[in-house]
Formats: structure tokens, C-alpha cells, sequence
């Protein structure tokens, strides 16, 4: 049996990506015994992306006897190689390509990951293709299938932190820039699939994933011990370990409706911007620097999976420390930033 993920298995620090890696797909007893009594195997489309590696690891070592399959280009073989040696199936498909997609085994059970969203601007049309007609194909391929399909918070408008969050209840919105809109687009598919075919589903709004080698704390570390100034215009965010993100989002394959209902996958805490860089100067032995005034921000209300789930194991203080000796210590960066500070919706 797999080690399970306890508060004594926490490291004090990281010392290799490959044990990062390790250690961000251990699954805990929850996710074990969710996916003991979901029926049927798993397939994860998308799943070369920042997240889509470590979910399909943890999903593998809650479940050796299921089938997972990871399906993606895989422009990079190394992320084939590694779900490969970790018994996780691969498929190289083109979620563009229908008569591709209609050959796909069809497993029960769909973690949908693909989209895009960084190179919106100057390719507008290519964003709405993969936010939005890869879902109808999906949904129409697996309309036999559950499907817990990422979406993202950019949906939601900006509020008062005073007010704890957006909900699950508020409309997806249009906001400034295609990105958003076009996600608007992929959850009115799934939805609309999801009426018609009695299919059921989730669909996930993700704030924000945090990994040693990117994310909101990541940046904000890199930003202190580089002495750059941070813009506080996002004065707020919510996060969430990428492990702890995984298993939630694993474990609402026992809790799809249909039709395909959201739920905001994140931490408790509604986290100060200039606080997490005070903390981070306090470790580094330096004075952050800030520009700009906090305004209404995007933030999220995770009440709703804190229920279901209850709360992430891993606690944001641990979070920033782990991060904080990362930093220090130079270690590889995966080079995608969150840009959760960008208020024009424009990526």
C-alpha cells in the first residue's frame, strides 16, 4: 500500500522535483476510500498540463486496481515517459480532432483539463476552439460518462474581501478579455450537454493551485527576494495545495448532478497579498516593496467544498515556508505564472 498523507509525513523542505512530485500525488484515506466505492475507471484528457501529472500519479496510487488513463499531445514525451512508469495508460490524441476523440476508450469516469488560456491575446479563435468547442466535443463523445471539467475563477467579478468570496450561485459573467468569455463558453457547453443527455458532471472554479515551482506564492516569493515592486491592485487571493486541489477534484467524481453543477475548489482563507510578502521578507531578511492601493478583487467562498471535504491538510503557513526555502535555494521553475495580480483579463 502507497504511504497515505498524514501531517507526519510533511518534509521540512524539498529537496528535488521528483520529490516534490512524490509527495504532491500522496493520496490521503479520503480519496482512498472515495475511490473505492466509485464506480469504474478514470480517464483524464489534458493531462500534460501544470496539474493534470501529479492528479493522474494520485489517482493511480489511490486506486492501483483502476484503469487511468492520461490523454493529451504530450508535446513533451518526458510527462509520457514519467505517467508511463507511474502505471498510468497515455494516449496521444488531439482534443480537436472529433473522429480522434471518438476512438477514446469510454472510461465512467472524465477529469476534463484542457483548455487554454496564456496566448489568448493575438490568438482569440484558437482560445475559443479549446475553451469551447473541445468541450462540446467531449461532452458529446462521454455523454454516457461523469465529467468534473476544469473551468476557472475569472468568471467571477471582483468583491469586497469583507464579503468572503463569490459563490457557486453567481452566474458565470462576461468579463474584459476572451479568455474569460470563452470559459463562460465552456461551462454553458458542458451545462447545455449536460440537460440534454442527463449527464452528470461538476465543474470546477480553482483558486489558486500553489507548487513549489509556480503559483501565487511562488511569485510573490520571487518578487520579495528579487526586491521587485508588488502591485497590490490584487490586494487578495485564495490558495490551495495542488495536492490537496487534486484530491477534491478526484473525489467530486462521487458528487456529480446533473446538470453539471460548480463548486469553488480552494482554501479557507481569503489570504492578504501584503501579508504573505511581509512573511517571506521576515524569512528572507529583506523589505518588500509596493506600489498601487487594493481594490475589489476576484475572491472565492469555499464553503461549499470544505463540507463536502473538509478542510485542505495541507495549512498555508506550511505552504509558505516550504515555498520560501524553494526560493531560496534556486530550485527549478516551471516558468507559467498565475498572473493572478492582472486586472484587464487579458493573458
Amino acid at each position: 500500500m502507497n504511504q497515505l498523507l498524514t501531517p507526519a509525513s510533511f518534509p521540512e523542505r524539498f529537496e528535488s522535483v521528483e520529490h516534490l512530485e512524490d509527495f504532491m500525488s500522496m493520496p490521503s484515506q479520503a480519496l482512498v476510500d472515495d475511490l473505492r466505492r466509485l464506480e469504474g475507471d478514470i480517464i483524464i484528457l489534458g493531462v500534460a498540463g501544470k496539474m493534470g501529472v501529479t492528479l493522474a500519479r494520485m489517482a493511480k496510487r489511490a486506486a492501483p486496481d483502476k484503469r487511468v488513463v492520461g490523454v493529451a499531445r504530450f508535446s513533451d514525451p518526458h510527462e509520457k515517459q514519467k505517467l508511463e512508469e507511474w502505471g498510468v495508460e497515455t494516449i496521444t490524441c488531439d482534443l480537436l480532432d472529433r473522429a480522434a476523440v471518438d476512438k477514446l476508450p469510454k472510461l465512467p469516469n472524465v477529469i476534463f483539463m484542457a483548455g487554454r488560456k496564456f496566448g489568448t491575446e493575438g490568438d482569440q479563435e484558437m482560445t475559443w476552439a479549446m475553451n469551447a468547442l473541445v468541450p462540446a466535443i467531449v461532452a458529446e463523445a462521454f455523454n454516457g460518462s461523469r465529467i468534473v471539467a476544469f473551468s476557472t475563477i475569472h468568471i467571477y467579478p471582483g468583491v469586497s474581501v469583507l464579503h468572503r468570496g463569490s459563490l457557486e450561485a453567481d452566474p458565470p459573467m462576461a468579463r474584459p478579455g476572451e479568455y474569460a468569455n470563452s470559459v463562460v463558453g465552456r461551462e454553458r457547453i458542458f451545462r447545455h450537454f449536460s440537460k440534454l443527455h442527463g449527464t452528470p458532471g461538476r465543474i470546477i472554479r480553482l483558486s489558486y493551485s500553489i507548487d513549489m515551482r509556480y503559483g501565487a506564492l511562488q511569485e510573490i516569493a520571487n518578487w520579495v527576494l528579487k526586491d521587485e515592486e508588488i502591485d497590490l491592485t490584487t490586494g487578495h487571493v485564495n490558495v490551495i495545495w495542488q495536492g490537496d486541489a487534486n484530491s477534491q477534484i478526484l473525489r467530486c467524481l462521487n458528487h456529480c448532478e446533473s446538470p453539471s453543477a460548480p463548486i469553488n475548489i480552494t482554501g479557507p482563507e481569503v489570504v492578504s497579498v501584503y501579508d504573505i510578502a511581509m512573511q517571506f521578507g521576515r524569512i528572507f531578511g529583506k523589505t518588500p516593496r509596493f506600489r498601487g492601493m487594493e481594490q475589489d478583487t476576484i475572491v472565492v467562498n469555499g464553503d461549499l467544498s470544505a463540507d463536502l471535504f473538509g478542510y485542505p491538510m495541507v495549512p498555508l503557513r506550511r505552504m509558505v515556508h516550504w515555498v520560501a526555502d524553494w526560493a531560496l535555494n534556486e530550485k527549478p521553475l516551471i516558468g507559467k505564472p498565475s498572473k493572478f495580480e492582472v486586472h484587464s483579463g487579458k493573458f
